[in-house]
């Protein structure tokens, strides 16, 4: 609109000033005509008029010459407005460059908006699948989770039932050190009782020692071993006058003993019997001969007979292959009782 303006007023110039050429020129021939065609009295008429006009004229020049300035003023702005026209064409047409590299920027803004929009899409559909692949988790352990709760509390009611028990176990370990503590003690006191029989035993039979007697304690009983020889003659079952005397004094210390089994035991060598009357072979001697002792010994003392014994073991248990006069023997065996070891062993 603004360029519109300036072409008209460029035009409206150009146009004015050939439109008082034209008035001049029509002026002029006017007053030649007249001149050559009315009479003098006219002709002061005309003159006047011609002052008249040569006044307008005058005017008119002026007139001309303020259009002429106004003109050239105009034709500085009008050059200006071209000018200024030019620089706004130009500046348009570089605006409208402008517009269009705009336009082509904002193409490609609205196409990376587009792709961005498109990978927006698809990541929230990965995401989607992602979080759908995440829930599966979750809930899947969040099962096991649960499953692993229930395997803890199970595990904890065994744990508990388990401590119970544990509990118990530890009562009756206690119970059990307790029984042993006694049983230990008991033990003790029955180790000590032997080794103080056997020292009286030793002492009572000192003077049979280097007749073939000995006192020995082994496994918790003491053994008082006595040679065939000091006791019987060769294949007899009767007790001599020096055997009796070791009976006797061996039966004296023993009858005051109240927690003691005597087992009397016979043994023999390996040779065969030769006689065809009793005893008839080494299995019969031996037995006789363990029975005679314990007669004797029960005869001459006031020993509780139901805590004597007597068996025959023959020639099964030697205590020297080599030598078969140590194999013919005599062994009683005292034995503690162990009753009240038994009662709270069985408790």
């Amino acid at each position: 609109m603004d360029e519109f303006f300036i072409q008209f007023g460029a035009i409206f110039v150009v146009y004015n000033k050939s439109m008082i050429k034209n008035l001049l020129s029509i002026l002029l021939i006017t007053i030649i005509f007249f001149q050559s065609c009315v009479p003098a009295r006219k002709f002061e008429e005309i003159s006047e008029k011609q002052e008249v006009c040569a006044v307008e004229l005058k005017t008119l020049k002026t007139l001309k010459t303020e259009l002429q300035t106004e003109n050239t003023e105009l034709e500085s702005q009008n050059d200006q407005l071209n000018r200024l026209t030019k620089r706004l064409i130009k500046d348009t047409t570089m605006l409208g460059k402008s517009l269009r590299m705009k336009e082509k920027q904002y193409d490609k803004i609205d196409l990376l908006n587009k792709r961005i929009q498109d990978q927006l899409e698809l990541l929230q559909k990965g995401q989607s699948v992602e979080k759908q692949r995440l829930m599966l988790d979750l809930e899947k352990r969040k099962s096991d989770l649960l499953t692993l709760e229930d395997q803890l509390r199970d595990f904890e009611i065994d744990l508990n039932n388990k401590k119970v028990q544990l509990e118990d176990l530890s009562l009756e370990l206690q119970k059990r050190e307790k029984r042993v503590n006694e049983l230990e003690q008991i033990i003790a006191n029955k180790d000590a009782i032997v080794r103080a029989l056997k020292e009286k035993v030793a002492n009572a039979l000192l003077g049979f020692r280097d007749k073939g007697l000995s006192v020995v304690e082994k496994d918790g009983k003491v053994y008082v071993s006595m040679d065939a020889k000091l006791l019987f003659a060769s294949g007899s079952t009767k007790v001599d006058a020096e055997g009796i005397k070791a009976l006797k004094e061996l039966a004296k210390v023993l009858e005051d003993q109240q927690d003691l089994e005597i087992l009397v035991e016979g043994h023999t060598d390996s040779d065969k019997m030769k006689s065809n009357s009793h005893p008839v072979d080494n299995w019969e001697l031996s037995v006789l001969r363990a029975t005679s002792v314990v007669k004797i010994m029960l005869e001459n003392s006031k020993m509780d007979p139901t805590t004597v014994s007597a068996s025959g073991r023959s020639q099964f248990i030697p205590i020297d292959i080599k030598d078969k006069a140590k194999n013919r023997r005599i062994e009683v065996v005292l034995i503690p009782k162990l009753d009240e070891l038994f009662e709270i062993i069985n408790n």
